[in-house]
């Protein structure tokens, strides 16, 4: 278990020409179920590195175990080949504290910023994507212009400075809708929704969200039939194996002056192993 991977990209500056490949590391993100006294509790998106230490930390906070009742923590891999690994981390806990497992575990449906609503195991949280129809023929410079164009469409943004945003282009770049939110997720949702109560096709451009590229984004984005998702901030690890897999091109740290891409082929598969040691 490691805190990050090495990944191989290329630089764009928003033309027809990219850099050398270049490594590039990215934090590791996988779901790990916790189970209590065998019980299912939860599935929560996490770098899976201290694992124990975590297991510790959430049943606390969850009111359910002080530090000393906690036991030792079992960790297991779960892999999915190419859509990624996750883990179940089994602890025990005393007798006394098995009611209000049960209990708080019927009525937990996940937290909004780690946790995975409705899920309760790591095999779900890794099941495959549907194939995207067709690939996206998207320029760098009709990016830059989507970038570009929902800077000023931002209103919530720049009155209080605490949103994110997500946008859907065409492929030349011309922004067709934007929705604001506190949440990350809760922007692409509503962005996911405009589209289809509007009848736009997804599959026709490209999604810009003004965050970091954790693999429910990629989930949302592929889903939805979009080819291409562009990102203000890096991917995770599993990010990037997830939209591999299902087809979807991430171009990501879009920034003013340049964009980093994930090259095709068999120079993207020349990534290194974890840089940081659990």
């Amino acid at each position: 278990m490691n805190g990050s991977e090495t990944i191989i990209v290329r630089r764009n500056a928003y033309g027809p020409d990219f850099d050398a490949a270049e490594p590039f590391a990215v934090p590791m993100e996988a779901p790990i179920a916790i189970e209590t006294n065998g019980i299912a509790y939860a599935v929560m998106m996490a770098t899976p590195e201290d694992i124990e230490d975590f297991v510790t930390g959430f049943l606390m906070a969850e009111g359910l175990a002080q530090a000393e009742e906690v036991g030792e923590v079992a960790v297991h891999a779960v892999e999915n080949g190419a859509w990624g690994t996750g883990y179940v981390a089994r602890v025990n806990l005393p007798p006394e504290r098995l009611g209000a497992i049960v209990e708080r575990a019927r009525r937990r449906v996940g937290d909004s910023s780690c946790g995975i609503c409705g899920i309760e195991g790591v095999e779900a949280a890794l099941r495959p994507l549907p194939p995207l129809p067709r690939m996206s023929e998207t320029s760098p410079e009709a990016i830059r212009r989507g970038l570009d164009a929902l800077r000023t469409a931002q209103a919530l943004g720049r009155e209080t400075r605490a949103t994110h945003a997500a946008a859907f282009c065409n492929e030349d770049g011309s922004l067709v809708a934007v929705r604001e939110d506190v949440g990350r997720h809760n922007a692409l949702d509503k962005l996911v929704g405009a589209l289809a109560q509007q009848g736009i096709d997804a599959g026709q451009g490209f999604m810009i969200v003004t965050s970091r590229c954790s693999y429910e984004l990629v989930e949302k984005t592929a889903r939805a039939g979009c080819p291409m998702l562009v990102a203000i901030s890096a991917p995770t690890n599993l990010a990037v194996h997830r939209a591999r897999a299902a087809g979807l091109k991430l171009c990501f740290v879009a920034r003013d002056d340049t964009m980093l891409t994930i090259p095709d082929g068999e120079e993207a598969d020349e990534s290194a192993t974890g840089l940081v040691e659990p």
